[in-house]
């Protein structure tokens, strides 16, 4: 397959404009202050994984608007005294799955929060969170573009919400070294670890693998598939709301959080992804405010650099977050 997008040259210097609304930060504030007025303690509740050297708990703490959502903690067994904790989001379609899938982190040392994403798990892993809300108005098959027609109805303003409530629901737990918390996901899951490490208090580090919900201008221009589709979908249809769909969009813009973050951050990018545009990648990792780097997989597609990335995940997480043990 041919590379779908820009010269890596010219990656690296794209930096377009970002589309902020004038009311951006006093939206997430609104926001945010609200789904904390739900102060519901989250819950642990030990779960049977027959695992002998992770505790597992099932997870359900308040999101957006009080939701329940659920999740997955992971503790080393041989935890003594408080751990680092990598809070992960998922990819598009995907739910929690099961505890055996996401090892990784507690085998490394650390505390990990799995978040589930409401209203996803029909697909990829099962999930167990549903969205009470459902959609303001019409909306293309999928999630992508319930409520589209207004910020304050949009699905990812409960996605991301539920994000940052996880970062506060791990803080939480007496296993978790509250000075030392990190966010990471890939696709659907590195857009929200974008906004999380934007809007969470404390963030120390972010993982961003190929992130999805960036540039959406961008993206729209250049592929089709997944998640992006259900965009377009409904812009072919709903001719005459294109730019009120992009005035929503800009409020869940990676760009926009991007340019919050100041935590230290790992992407990662494959150069012939048609999933989530390597422009649109470097469009996020070009306004990222913290301390940076990003790897570049010049032949991968939306998998990235797959199990190679781990490493670098690894090795990124011991020199920001220093020994989990």
């Amino acid at each position: 397959m041919p590379e779908t997008d820009l010269p890596l040259d010219e990656l690296r210097r794209y930096l377009p404009d970002r589309q902020e609304p004038a009311d951006f930060d006093a939206f997430w504030s609104a926001t945010l202050a609200e789904a904390r007025g739900h102060d519901r303690p989250a819950e642990f509740t030990p779960y049977d994984a027959r695992l002998s050297e992770v505790r597992v708990y099932d997870v359900r703490f308040p999101g957006f608007g009080g939701d329940p959502v659920a999740g997955w903690l992971l503790v080393p067994a041989a935890a003594r005294t408080p751990r680092p904790c990598v809070v992960g989001y998922l990819g598009y379609g995907g739910g929690r799955g099961f505890p055996y899938e996401w090892l990784t982190w507690p085998a490394a040392g650390y505390v990990h929060l799995l978040m589930d994403t409401r209203g996803q798990g029909g697909s990829l892993q099962p999930g167990a969170t549903g969205d009470p809300h459902g959609s303001a108005g019409s909306s293309s098959p999928g999630m992508v573009t319930r409520g589209i027609q207004q910020p304050a109805d949009y699905y990812y303003r409960r996605v991301f919400t539920d994000a940052v409530r996880a970062v506060d629901a791990a803080r939480s737990h007496p296993a978790v070294d509250s000075e030392r918390i990190a966010v990471a996901g890939g696709s659907q899951g590195g857009g929200i670890a974008l906004a999380a490490a934007a809007l969470a208090d404390g963030v120390r580090a972010a993982v961003v693998d190929q992130p999805s919900l960036c540039h959406y201008r961008r993206a729209l221009a250049v592929v089709e598939g997944n998640a992006y589709r259900e965009i377009w979908t409904y812009l072919r249809t709903h001719r005459d709301q294109v730019e009120q769909v992009f005035d929503t969009l800009s409020y869940f813009d990676g760009v926009n959080f991007a340019a919050r973050a100041t935590a230290p951050a790992l992407f990662a990018v494959g150069l012939m992804d048609e999933i989530c545009p390597p422009s649109t990648v470097f469009a996020a990792y070009n306004h990222y405010a913290g301390r940076k780097d990003i790897r570049v997989w010049p032949y991968n597609r939306h998998e990235g650099g797959g199990q190679h990335q781990v490493v670098h995940h690894l090795d990124f997480m011991r020199a920001v977050l220093g020994e989990a043990g």
